[in-house]
């Protein structure tokens, strides 16, 4: 049965890093992967995309609204834009992370937190602080990896040799902050939730 996974967020958020070492991971175990990337205005905080199908035969990137089994968002706003692609008993993973879009910097909007916040509530999603978690463990850009961590924490892909995927893909002396994001990505998601879902 083929498995669903949206990633999204905003320019330099490291979106697509995450998207490219999911379906690294995923091809090592032996899973036909489809990846499709959509970058808006990403090098100025426009929405980025990344849709990733797994399984025995996929035949299409394209995933339809519906249909997703999680959505992984990076940005709190950019989440929401998502959630008609997910499928009814589908996951959500939001990062507690704010970033002003153009209409909201220019006045012409407002970013209604409070509104999103409650949706997320009713949407029953896991909320995970990973910017804060990031610069806690000393470096703000290991934030996508710790997101990594809890998307597949949640996916239940634990069984995937995903420190060797990050060894072979990051550069060397980023390995270890990358791998302790990842682990901490993972202790983000509790057993209550995995139920739930």
């Amino acid at each position: 049965m083929t498995k669903n996974i949206i990633l999204v967020g905003v320019g330099g958020q490291g979106t697509i890093l995450a998207s490219k070492l999911l379906t690294t991971g995923l091809m090592e175990a032996g899973f036909d992967v489809k990846m499709s990337e959509i970058h808006g205005m990403s090098q100025r905080g426009g929405s980025v995309s990344s849709q990733v199908r797994y399984g025995k035969c996929v035949h299409s990137p394209v995933i339809e609204m519906g249909t997703a089994d999680i959505l992984v968002a990076f940005e709190k706003m950019e989440a929401l834009r998502y959630t008609k692609y997910l499928k009814e008993d589908g996951k959500i993973v939001v990062n507690k992370f704010k970033v002003d879009p153009m209409p909201v910097l220019i006045g012409g909007a407002e970013y209604l937190e409070k509104e999103i916040d409650e949706e997320f509530e009713k949407l029953n999603a896991d909320v995970i602080d990973a910017a804060n978690k990031a610069v806690e463990l000393g470096n703000a850009k290991v934030m996508n990896i710790i997101l990594l961590g809890s998307l597949v924490k949640s996916m239940q892909l634990e069984h995937i040799d995903w420190e060797n995927i990050i060894r072979e893909n990051v550069k060397p002396k980023f390995i270890d902050i990358n791998i302790k994001a990842f682990n901490e990505g993972m202790k983000l998601i509790s057993k209550e939730s995995l139920q739930e879902n």
